[in-house]
């Protein structure tokens, strides 16, 4: 594809302006972008699109979003463009061979078998349980506007990721079901729009996203939260484990036995009660006693 680089940079200065949450200066931006010559292929190869997007939707200026509405309308129109243009040369096609196929039938020729080339979005199948798959895939991955200015065949991704899933499975059994409920969610999940951007982009290809974990579809918050959740635990298995004090006071709830060690730490406010924590010596099991 065609990479303007003009309309590159601009998309870059507006993608760091939405990684820094701060839109000053994004009007100016905008405006040479409303002052370019933009063309389908550079539109696609920058995916300036989305930054302009992100941009909107970032800024609280009513300038700045009224411009990046004007663009990203003006610029769907060359999509739709496109698509009309698509669609009128397959009708041509179609009406090039009705006419070939009629005067060979005039001429006195045996009328043979229609020729039909296709290219389907994936190995077509008549599984209901796949297709009803598909279908929920594709939604999610419309969540929001982004896969127009993009301009994806998201029928076309959904298919391709679906028999991604399905091959590693070979069954819709609940394996299959579940990996596509995780991908469903966490692609239709609103505070996680980087996994679904970069998906519709093809930075995450559909192979990809097929064998992802939990942890690597998360959102950056959730990953935030879940290491210092992992941090805590971490914390909680030293303490419990260095030092302490022997006692008979508790019983282990795996072995029974009273041969214990618990250290208490104050890690709640100054008016809370401290937190005990407990090994058992016998077994090796640890648990919080609050």
């Amino acid at each position: 594809m065609a990479r303007d680089p003009e309309v590159e940079r601009l998309a870059l200065r507006l993608e760091k302006m939405v990684q820094q949450k701060d839109t000053d200066g994004a009007l100016d931006l905008l405006r040479a972008l409303q002052s370019t010559d933009m063309s389908l292929e550079t539109l696609q190869a920058t995916r300036v699109g989305m930054a302009v997007n992100a941009v909107r939707k970032l800024s609280s200026q009513e300038e700045v979003q009224t411009l990046a509405k004007v663009l990203i309308k003006s610029w769907k129109k060359l999509l739709e463009g496109k698509s009309e243009e698509k669609q009128k040369r397959r009708v041509g096609d179609s009406s090039s061979s009705n006419a070939a196929a009629s005067s060979s039938t005039t001429a006195g020729d045996a009328p043979s078998a229609p020729r039909v080339t296709s290219f389907p979005p994936a190995p077509v199948t008549a599984d209901g349980v796949r297709n009803k798959c598909r279908e929920l895939l594709v939604a999610a991955l419309q969540t929001d506007d982004e896969h127009r200015t993009i301009g994806v065949d998201c029928t076309y991704l959904a298919a391709q990721i679906e028999d991604q899933i399905y091959q590693q499975f070979q069954s819709t059994d609940v394996k299959y079901k579940t990996r596509l409920r995780s991908r469903i969610s966490n692609l239709k999940d609103q505070k996680n729009p980087d996994l679904r951007r970069n998906v519709l982009c093809g930075n995450i290809s559909a192979q990809r996203i097929a064998c992802m974990s939990a942890e690597e579809m998360a959102s950056a918050e959730l990953k935030q939260i879940r290491e210092a959740l992992t941090k805590e635990s971490i914390r909680e298995h030293q303490l419990s484990k260095v030092g302490g004090t022997e006692t008979d006071m508790f019983v282990c709830s795996k072995c029974r036995g009273k041969n214990c060690t618990y250290t208490q730490v104050q890690i709640r406010s100054a008016d809370e009660p401290m937190t005990t924590f407990v090994l058992c010596n016998g077994c090796g099991n640890r648990w919080k006693f609050c």
